[in-house]
């Protein structure tokens, strides 16, 4: 090895590694799964890996792709591994989650399948709402939601589907299943499982497309195997049709999300997918104490279908697992807020203290006590910034500039701010455009006179004002004008009640939009947009405060002070 400053750097996170983890780094070529424990060092070993392929062994960095489930994931590895190898890359190492590597994908290849590349990726509510003017009485959004994400996860088309439906019930929601992938076709919207669902339609149809990007990449490493579902796993094996160098990192233990259509078997059979995969088990844990870590063995140990491992702590014995029994929910409440204000007192951070459950109705109480406590807390997975009212009526308005023919977006704010629209004239519009077979905002230029009828003549004024304004920041290329010409024209108006909070929530969106441009100054609005459909709930948490989730939300987190409340036979387990 040459002894270059990056080299030396490489190799002193080489020396610090223990014998498991370095042996796993520097295993180079053909298949690897490396069971990895909590708290035992995966995401140090998998950075230097990286930079080991990249400076040792000469691969040269984008032929690299290393896919896990969340930004705040992707981001550390990112900068771990930057940090080993500091070269300045003409194409940088891929680090990034399986549906960013699907939109990334979709830009350069969505076009055969005929859908333009200019895409605009939909929010979870976005597709309820559409969801919604597709139901019947008898069903509901959310049975239906549940129902394709499932479908296109399984990597069925409607039409695909159809075969599977045996009763009535599922054959409506197969029929709204199709409704809606025409919708999104006719608009050029993608809803999050299609980022993985066409991504893998494309390398299934295409051959040539899927050798191609296998000798792309041509080193894949996988974090967080043992949570991948059935189409993450069929791309996964699609991108190795070239080759046999797919190094996957997970634990079978840690398996907690079967509930969202993570496949244990993924990791538990991945050596009868491969040939002469190599094992490494890291069995040490750097985060717990031996107390901690002996309750877990033994309760996982009740496990059947296991890969099996033991983890041993090199932290010492540590301080006994407290076990508090109290009467009620509200008892619950009160020992903890007394419990964390003392804490609090001695001068521990609040950031570093987590409040764990199994379900969010847990939380009511909690909040409760923190609230007579002024204890300060963030629930993680409640609303989020983006799914407020007034920003997502920002982001309908940024959709309509990418695509003005986004009849869902459009509908949104046609009336927000207020500009006359009543209900019945909105649902004239619509029919109007139905008969037409146009878009809203095309309908509304190519027939005047009919769309005035529709909504009346000065409502229809104010509308056409809007459709000014759309055209007028589609020419503008320049995003930090767009968003002082927004700010300009777009005035809300609010209840005194919640005035001051709705402003300052837009005031606050404005401001990071313009972050956003500054740090991105290449992206286009196109890729704001989905960089923000993109984000996990965990990315917007901020400031010091106790955190407060459910352990699914958990996962891959760290806290020196935890309690896991609700812990009863039944409930919790």
């Amino acid at each position: 090895m040459s002894a270059t400053s990056t080299s030396i750097k490489l190799q002193k996170a080489l020396d610090s590694l223990n014998l498991a983890q370095r042996e796993a780094a520097k295993y180079a070529d053909g298949a690897m799964l490396i069971l990895a424990g909590a708290g035992s060092g995966k995401t140090k070993t998998i950075t230097t890996r990286l930079a080991f392929l990249i400076d040792e062994v000469g691969i040269p960095a984008e032929n690299t792709l290393t896919l896990t489930f969340t930004n705040k994931a992707a981001a550390e590895m990112r900068e771990r591994a930057l940090a080993l190898l500091e070269h300045n890359f003409n194409v940088p190492p891929l680090l990034c989650t399986f549906h960013k590597f699907g939109l990334i994908f979709l830009r350069f290849f969505i076009h055969t399948l005929g859908r333009e590349a200019n895409f605009v990726v939909l929010d979870s509510d976005d597709k309820r709402a559409i969801l919604k003017t597709l139901c019947d009485k008898k069903l509901q959004p959310a049975q239906c939601d549940y129902y394709i994400s499932n479908m296109k996860n399984a990597a069925l088309s409607p039409l695909e589907a159809f075969s599977y439906a045996h009763t009535d019930e599922t054959k409506q929601m197969n029929r709204i299943y199709a409704e809606y992938e025409r919708y999104l076709e006719s608009k050029n919207l993608l809803d999050f499982d299609d980022l993985l669902y066409l991504t893998y339609k494309i390398l299934s149809q295409d051959s040539n497309i899927a050798q191609k990007m296998s000798e792309q990449y041509q080193y894949i490493m996988v974090d967080e195997y043992q949570d991948t579902n059935e189409i993450q796993d069929k791309i996964l094996k699609l991108l190795c049709v070239a080759h046999n160098n797919l190094c996957v990192v997970g634990d079978d233990d840690q398996s907690i999300y079967g509930w969202r259509g993570a496949d244990v078997r993924n990791i538990l059979n991945f050596q009868k997918a491969f040939d002469e995969v190599k094992v490494v088990r890291l069995e040490e844990n750097y985060r717990s104490s031996e107390q901690i870590l002996n309750a877990a063995n033994a309760l996982i140990a009740h496990n059947q279908n296991r890969l099996g491992k033991h983890l041993k702590s090199t932290k010492g014995t540590g301080a006994d697992i407290r076990l508090i029994e109290n009467d009620n929910e509200s008892a619950e409440a009160t020992f903890l807020a007394k419990d964390i204000a003392k804490l609090l007192a001695e001068g521990v951070n609040p950031s570093d203290i987590a409040i764990l459950f199994r379900v969010n109705a847990l939380s009511r109480s909690i909040e409760e006590g923190f609230n007579r406590a002024r204890i300060p807390y963030k629930l993680i997975g409640a609303m989020r910034f983006y799914e407020r009212a007034e920003i997502k009526d920002i982001l309908s308005y940024l959709r309509l500039i990418v695509n003005p023919h986004d009849d869902y977006s459009f509908l949104r704010i046609i009336n927000r701010p207020k500009r006359g629209v009543g209900k019945v004239g909105q649902e004239s519009l619509e029919k109007l455009a139905l008969s037409k077979n146009l878009s809203c905002f095309a309908t509304l230029e190519t027939y005047p006179d009919q769309s005035t009828q529709a909504l009346g003549k000065k409502a229809y004024e104010s509308v056409m004002e809007l459709v000014s304004h759309i055209k007028c920041w589609q020419n503008l290329n320049d995003l930090s004008d767009l968003i002082e010409s927004m700010q300009e024209r777009i005035i809300f108006t609010f209840s005194k009640l919640d005035e001051v909070d709705r402003q300052g929530n837009i005031e606050e969106f404005y401001g990071m939009f313009g972050d956003y441009v500054i740090h991105n100054p290449t992206n286009t609005l196109v890729d704001f947009l989905n960089d923000l459909a993109l984000a996990s709930p965990t990315d917007e948490v901020i400031g010091e405060a106790v955190s407060c989730m459910s352990v699914h939300m958990a996962k891959g987190l760290e806290f020196k002070y935890l309690y896991v409340i609700g812990l009863e036979e039944g409930f919790f387990l």
